[in-house]
């Protein structure tokens, strides 16, 4: 076979391979805008996924089955398949690998920073606007065969929080902040008595005190030889709850990097005071707080209300051994503030986004089913596993929910009370809750504000010294490690996609396989035109 050929060859297999690299990379399009159809016929046969998230509690997965066969029951010729995963990361990574292939599902559980990196892709995402006010199938819609919440039904807090560049990109499903579960007893035992308000001036100082050990090295405390006061389970929360009880930049609307400023470099420097003797720790270092906490080997334990059926030593979801566990009074408190007068604490939990397809009739089944999940039949069940809140104020003022509030104690399951007072701190709060501005890249952004408190910890522990020097390099590391130095003032403009997908990677092996057997065949070639001459 001569060069000619070869090289023919070559490059048609290079041009193949960069069709097929082109259609599995970052930036694909999920075909035309979604439009609301003049006609839907709810009755024509389709099948849709489903993919969420259940923090394995068995109680959360026959919700959502019920609630698919409910639906189902509704509208017959409508499948839905659900898919369950138990880390939301796992869902976001898998969507990230789906858009490239075109095989997103259909609804997804997903969180707004997510969301918004799924929209570099054109038309990947559905926005609901029109969806929404549409007068036959919209919120609380003339043509659905359930109740649905109306618009003004919505929070509208809880709402707000699923808008992306003026449109609406989800739903919330469910909502949650932080909470601070405390041994009450070991507070006490200490000499001190909880505040009105909890303050970050007040839980440094118990956590300190709680350090204090006997001569033969147990803490005086618990008598044992664990004890770690302070344990906070998602450190990318206290920091960006801090910047915001303070007043502090984190970032823009548009985008804008702010994180690293001084009011940082001060938040870091205050746990670098106290790592030395032990006094705090992190869930990615130590381990689950309420694990903790339930052995009487914490006093305070930071975690999401979602989190509370987890928390106090007769939690029904505990995962020591009984034999492990120390009886405590447990209290329930907002997390800590700067200012008391001014409580500022996080809005999580989980939204509802749908994927474009092609198919109209698809799309418009995805909608429904999504309203269903905002009815009143998901919404209170979902709402009584863990101390989520419902996000309709049809869900919060029903009789039966209400009900469910007043019974606190009945029971350790159900009725469990630590799980009653994390929802109600919550419904109190909704006013004093924020969220940070969503783009593509703030996931990144998010991770990194609790890197830079991990690594903070870790390099105490290690033995090393803060200082300026210490935290420039920490920024630098940081931004660089999370790519935030290609985010800049452009942060929602450019692409985040996450890892590359798989066929992606492989694709870029086959090409520079193929441009070495090119190159090696041209040198070998030459080598052998010159010996013939």
């Amino acid at each position: 076979m001569n060069m000619r050929k070869i090289s023919a060859i070559l490059l048609t297999t290079l041009i193949v391979a960069i069709s097929l690299m082109t259609s599995a990379c970052h930036g694909k399009t999920g075909g035309e805008a979604f439009e609301v159809p003049d006609g839907f016929d709810p009755d024509s046969s389709c099948t849709i996924t489903f993919w969420a998230k259940n923090d394995t509690n068995k109680t959360q997965t026959t919700i959502y089955q019920n609630a698919i066969d409910s639906f189902e029951e509704l509208y017959p010729n409508i499948t839905v398949n659900i898919r369950l995963y138990t880390d939301y990361g796992k869902i976001y990574n898998d969507v990230i690998t789906n858009i490239a292939t075109d095989t997103t599902p259909n609804v997804c559980i997903t969180y707004p920073d997510h969301i918004a990196t799924y929209m570099t892709g054109q038309n990947i995402v559905v926005p609901l606007d029109e969806l929404i006010a549409d007068p036959e199938y919209g919120l609380g819609g003339s043509e659905l065969r359930f109740q649905s919440p109306t618009q003004d039904q919505m929070v509208s807090k809880f709402m707000d929080e699923c808008v992306i560049d003026g449109q609406q990109y989800a739903m919330p499903f469910m909502r949650s902040t932080e909470a601070c579960y405390i041994n009450k007893t070991y507070v006490e035992a200490l000499g001190y008595t909880l505040p009105e308000v909890l303050t970050w001036d007040f839980i440094w100082e118990v956590s300190d005190a709680a350090t204090a050990k006997n001569p033969d090295g147990t803490y005086i405390l618990n008598g044992g030889n664990t004890m770690i006061p302070f344990i906070y389970k998602s450190t990318d929360n206290m920091m960006i709850q801090s910047l915001s009880q303070l007043g502090a930049d984190y970032s823009s609307e548009e985008g804008d990097i702010l994180l690293f400023n001084d009011h940082t470099t001060e938040i870091l420097e205050t746990v670098a005071v106290h790592v030395p003797n032990g006094a705090f720790s992190t869930f990615k270092i130590s381990g689950y707080p309420a694990n903790f906490l339930n052995a009487g080997q914490c006093v305070f334990a930071i975690d999401s209300t979602a989190g509370s059926t987890w928390m106090g030593y007769n939690a029904p979801l505990s995962d020591i051994s009984e034999s492990d566990l120390v009886e405590f009074e447990t209290a329930v408190m907002t997390v800590p503030q700067y200012d008391p007068d001014n409580v500022r604490m996080i809005s999580q939990g989980p939204s509802i986004c749908i994927f474009n397809k092609s198919d109209s009739d698809e799309v418009m089944a995805s909608w429904l089913f999504v309203q269903y999940l905002l009815s009143n039949d998901v919404q209170i069940p979902y709402a009584e596993t863990e101390g989520y809140i419902p996000v309709t104020t049809l869900a919060q003022q029903d009789p039966d929910y209400i009900d469910y509030l007043s019974r606190a104690g009945e029971n350790n399951t159900t009725f469990y009370d630590v799980k009653l007072e994390a929802t109600q701190l919550l419904l109190d709060n909704i006013d004093n809750t924020f969220v940070t501005p969503v783009f593509n890249g703030s996931a990144s952004l998010r991770d990194s504000a609790g890197a830079l408190i991990e690594n903070t910890v870790k390099s105490i522990r290690r033995g090393q010294s803060g200082g300026a020097s210490y935290y420039e390099d920490l920024y630098d590391t940081v931004s660089a490690q999370y790519n935030l130095n290609q985010l800049g003032g452009n942060a929602g403009k450019k692409s985040d996609l996450g890892p590359m997908p798989g066929e992606a990677k492989v694709l870029l092996t086959s090409l520079s396989v193929i441009w070495i057997l090119i190159i090696a065949y041209f040198c070998y070639d030459r080598i052998k035109h010159k010996k013939t001459n």
